[in-house]
């Protein structure tokens, strides 16, 4: 799904015989071998950023650009292997709830310092994407994009429901209108309501703790672990009534749930935003069953507005300095100054200059899900994020997968999260 290069800086001669400074580049989103230059054609996420990086590579005088994919699941093992190992990318991309673990080791640099050089305007960022790469007072990489999850919607199978008002869809606001409509949906067109990946990638997590949030509860704190409690009970009984009465297949991974929704298996699909771009390409096909696409802010099923959100963002080695460290630079600048062609995913643009353009407004369904940056959220900033992460997939999955009794799977991520706070 999503794949990175891990490599050393090397020098690379060019045809003039000139020394030409190659930036290695570390990356996940996918293999496309085919991307080309073109950053208004490409199309998903794996080709667009790839002819972003393609384009810097044929663009950026006395630079290369080199990348190499590898699986995404892997990804922050190998690139702290990387690390440990004394051979980081010179550019590579992360998450902002990674920032306090690498900018806390020491790992990434601050380039607050290096950002004007570079031709690279911080006053043109948001205030939220600032905040994204900022620790401890100092800017530690390049915001790319706002990333979040929403509500793929297919709106046929929505309209045979009696689901449609206005051409939009009726989304519930309540766990019992949940429950309402997927059975609605069902007994309409035979199909499952709902579809997502509850049986590989953390999708599930990310959808429990936007219902967490829905409640103003989180998962920790401080350093208190707060999991074993109603909110959090409320937000699991909410997906797993939907199992129950068979409305809903929880043993879908990522790659199947995908295809269930294209092949209009299910109504609405949880995934996020960076897939806009390439379900609307493929509802176009007359091979695919998706035909009428909707894309929708997620709904609000208790109190309070929420959505699982994050931020990409590139950073480079605290070690990396000298002409190397100004390529790499460039490198990033390169990307930022392409933030329009990078929202063409379906991503939110992280330039303010971008988000007034009349080019992003017009980009397709961006219109349907403006009020997701509204209730955007994420957990509180901590350096144990993607172990806390693994242990709240591993015992959800046990709820709906095996049967695991939901206070005792709560109670268990309960205590290994106090486990892994209080390290």
């Amino acid at each position: 799904m999503k794949h990175l290069i891990i490599g050393a800086a090397v020098a690379a001669t060019v045809a003039t015989g000139a020394t030409a400074q190659e930036v290695t580049l570390g990356r996940f989103f996918g293999a496309c071998e085919d991307a080309g230059t073109d950053t208004k054609a490409s199309v998903g996420e794996a080709c667009i950023i790839q002819s972003i990086i393609n384009a810097a590579d044929a663009e950026l005088d006395g630079i290369t650009v080199t990348t190499l994919p590898t699986d995404w699941g892997n990804y922050y093992d190998q690139i702290k292997a990387a690390y440990a190992g004394g051979t980081p990318p010179d550019v590579h991309v992360m998450h902002r709830h990674r920032v306090p673990e690498f900018a806390g080791l020491g790992a990434i640099a601050d380039i607050s310092g290096d950002l004007e050089a570079a031709g690279i305007d911080p006053s043109d960022w948001s205030e939220n994407a600032l905040a994204a790469v900022s620790y401890e007072g100092g800017i530690y990489g390049v915001p790319m994009d706002f990333h979040a999850n929403l509500w793929h919607v297919n709106m046929d199978l929505m309209a045979a429901a009696g689901l449609v008002e206005d051409g939009k869809p009726v989304l519930p606001t309540s766990p019992e209108e949940l429950l309402q409509h997927a059975q609605m949906v069902k007994d309409a067109t035979g199909q499952d309501y709902l579809a997502a990946d509850f049986a590989q990638f953390p999708i599930g997590v990310r959808l429990v703790l936007a219902l967490m949030w829905q409640q103003n509860a989180n998962i920790f704190d401080g350093d208190t672990a707060t999991i074993n409690n109603d909110a959090a009970a409320n937000a699991v009984t909410a997906m797993t009534q939907l199992f129950d009465a068979g409305l809903a297949n929880p043993q879908l991974n990522y790659a199947d749930s995908q295809q269930a929704f294209l092949n209009g298996e299910a109504a609405i699909l949880v995934n996020g935003t960076w897939v806009v771009d390439f379900y609307t390409a493929e509802a176009a096909k007359e091979e695919v069953a998706l035909d009428n696409y909707y894309v929708a802010d997620f709904p609000t099923l208790f109190d309070t507005g929420a959505t699982w959100a994050d931020s990409h963002m590139w950073a480079i080695p605290a070690s990396l300095d000298g002409d190397q460290r100004a390529a790499a630079m460039k490198v990033l600048a390169f990307i930022n100054d392409h933030n329009i062609d990078w929202a063409r995913t379906g991503h939110m643009a992280v330039r303010t200059s971008v988000l007034e353009s009349a080019e992003y407004a017009g980009l397709p369904h961006r219109d349907e899900y403006t009020g997701t940056a509204a209730i955007a959220r994420d957990t509180p900033p901590s350096e144990r994020y993607g172990a806390i992460q693994d242990v709240l997939n591993r015992e959800l999955q046990a709820i709906w997968l095996t049967g695991k009794d939901v206070t005792a799977a709560l109670a268990d991520a309960e205590a290994e999260v106090q486990d892994l706070l209080d390290r």
